[in-house]
């Protein structure tokens, strides 16, 4: 390919480059066509899938211990409110 490039004019070596940056390119844009095809491959099988808090609906249901943590955080979250005041109104 040297020797050639020595043998070529510049408008021969000027086309041969346009010709390996064009197959560059055409390289480039078929490796993003396919990871487009991929991602959108993704997101509509994403889109048949249920939502989240839909697939871990009543993963705890009849859960002791989830519900023991239940009790813990609302006595937890009523300690944090204030407390009445206890003085009497003159």
């Amino acid at each position: 390919m040297v020797w050639y490039l020595v043998h070529c004019s510049a408008n021969e070596v000027s086309r041969l480059e346009s010709r390996m940056a064009s197959s560059k390119l055409e390289q480039r844009v078929t490796a993003l066509e396919a990871e487009v095809t991929k991602l959108k491959d993704r997101l509509e099988a994403k889109d048949l899938l249920p939502p989240w808090w839909e697939q871990i609906a009543g993963t705890f249901e009849n859960d002791l211990i989830y519900d023991h943590a239940m009790r813990l955080g609302q006595h937890y979250r009523q300690s944090l409110r204030p407390k009445p005041s206890t003085r009497r109104k003159k």
